[in-house]
């Protein structure tokens, strides 16, 4: 093991925001089939707020033994500082990003200042966005893809026997519950590519936002529920999820289907067979083919990252409260070792003619 010392935010048990501290730890080293990455911004979601509670919302034979102290974080983006012998696809200096071993919380992630990560977790950033835009799309991008075009993997979920099965969108209504955060944005944006009609659901601060992501109408959750005022509907997508997934059954049009992106304690199952609705998710993995395929659509502009607030590395306690208290238009990212000097960092992307991505919405979005 290197002596060589790292930062890193760190937490000894499990409790509130105020958990968790910036240390000092020992840098990783690169076993077989991993590189190792400077880190430079690490994305925030949902499962490291999980982490840092205990788990406390899942059953407790599901609850993963956690060893202290612990690194929260699976989304990284940086720069390839070493790579093992058998590492072909990556080289030194390479800007990478990517979802670190997720599910698994076996080993100290992302928010650190070096992570060791394997090769088949990553992919080559897209050139024309920054580290801190990067840093906000693998979890979500990938859970909205492996829902939506191709889960990727077999793995199974004690929630559902059957494996999750994406169904076609083209010419299809799609619902999307919560359009307008993490996982959400990306579903629009990915329905839209593969040919839907979406409806996007969130507050009415969000619909601008919304319809120049490709929504094609919108709904204010503040003023009429979806269950109120939709029918017919081919597909819903509930990045929501959770007890309240029932009620969108009644917006489902026969034979539809329903993806809540957080299905435990969703107790419809009986109401959606009376329906011939079916009700499906999955478990999102980590997968670097996936994420190459999800790069070039950021590459091309089709994508597009939001972010909600970018936070420095110490400041990692008031990142989760932000996170966790909602109503979040993108994702929230930490930033590693930004001089004082220099904060807040901008969000850029980099070259937005090469991104496609049309001036104005340049101009609204991406500053």
């Amino acid at each position: 093991m290197t002596t060589e010392k790292m930062k890193a935010i760190r937490f000894h048990h499990f409790s509130r925001t105020d958990v968790l501290r910036l240390e000092y730890a020992f840098r990783p080293e690169v076993k077989p089939g991993e590189v190792l990455i400077r880190v430079y911004a690490a994305g925030v979601n949902t499962p490291d707020w999980y982490l840092r509670e205990g788990y406390r919302a899942l059953p407790r034979e599901w609850r993963p033994n956690v060893p202290f102290p612990v690194t929260p974080g699976s989304d990284v983006s940086g720069v390839v500082e070493a790579v093992a012998d058998d590492v072909e696809n990556f080289v030194v200096g390479d800007d990478v990003f990517g979802t670190v071993r997720f599910p698994s919380s076996d080993e100290s992630l992302a928010y650190a200042e070096y992570v060791a990560a394997p090769a088949s977790d990553l992919a080559i950033k897209p050139a024309c966005i920054d580290h801190i835009r990067a840093a906000g799309a693998p979890m979500s991008g990938l859970t909205a893809w492996q829902f939506l075009i191709d889960v990727g993997h077999d793995a199974e979920k004690p929630l559902q026997p059957k494996r999750h099965q994406p169904v076609a969108l083209d010419g299809k209504t799609v619902l999307i519950n919560g359009a307008a955060g993490g996982v959400g944005h990306f579903a629009v944006q990915l329905a839209k590519s593969r040919g839907a009609r979406v409806i996007g659901v969130s507050s009415g601060a969000h619909e601008a936002f919304l319809r120049d992501l490709g929504a094609d109408s919108f709904i204010d959750c503040t003023k009429a529920a979806p269950e109120d005022v939709v029918r017919g509907v081919d597909l819903v997508v509930d990045a929501v999820g959770g007890p309240t997934a029932k009620r969108l059954l009644r917006v489902i049009k026969r034979g539809g289907a329903l993806f809540p992106i957080f299905p435990h304690g969703f107790d419809g199952q009986e109401d959606a067979a009376s329906l011939d609705i079916t009700v499906s998710a999955t478990q999102v993995r980590s997968n670097g083919a996936q994420l190459a395929e999800l790069a070039r659509l950021l590459e091309s502009g089709a994508v597009y990252v939001a972010i909600e607030g970018a936070f420095p590395f110490s400041d990692a306690a008031a990142a989760h409260q932000r996170a966790a208290a909602g109503h979040i238009r993108g994702k929230i990212v930490l930033v590693v070792d930004v001089p004082s000097s220099d904060w807040p960092p901008r969000v850029v992307v980099i070259d937005p003619q090469n991104c496609g991505s049309s001036p104005s919405f340049v101009r609204r979005y991406h500053a």
